[in-house]
């Protein structure tokens, strides 16, 4: 079984990919919209298996897997694109939440 990727090694094999064409990463304002429509074609999917909007047979079904694929993806390039240690901005989120909001949903009790 492969060893799961680093989040620093997941940011560094699409900066690999990215900086191996000329173009590089797309401005910001163009990764946010890219970040948009992968959120949307993700938001799309769900909508079909558990919400009231089917989709028309004439669409396609993607798996959720790939469309959470693609807006990790196009996520990391942003990211990367702004130097942001994605791994260091988790930690300050998850330090956020586990101060300010520590008490703020009903705790599992521990089983033993």
């Amino acid at each position: 079984m492969e060893t799961p990727k680093t989040m620093e090694q997941l940011q560094q094999q699409v900066d690999t990919y990215i900086t191996g064409f000329k173009e590089g990463y797309f401005p910001p304002m163009e990764l946010l919209a890219r970040l948009t429509e992968e959120l949307g074609e993700l938001s799309r999917e769900v909508q079909d298996r558990y919400g009231m909007k089917k989709k028309k047979t004439t669409e396609a079904v993607r798996s959720l897997e790939e469309e959470t694929g693609d807006l990790l993806f196009v996520l990391i390039c942003f990211a990367n694109s702004q130097n942001i240690d994605l791994a260091e901005a988790l930690d300050t989120v998850m330090d956020k939440f586990n101060t300010r909001d520590k008490d703020r949903w009903t705790k599992k009790e521990e089983t033993k």
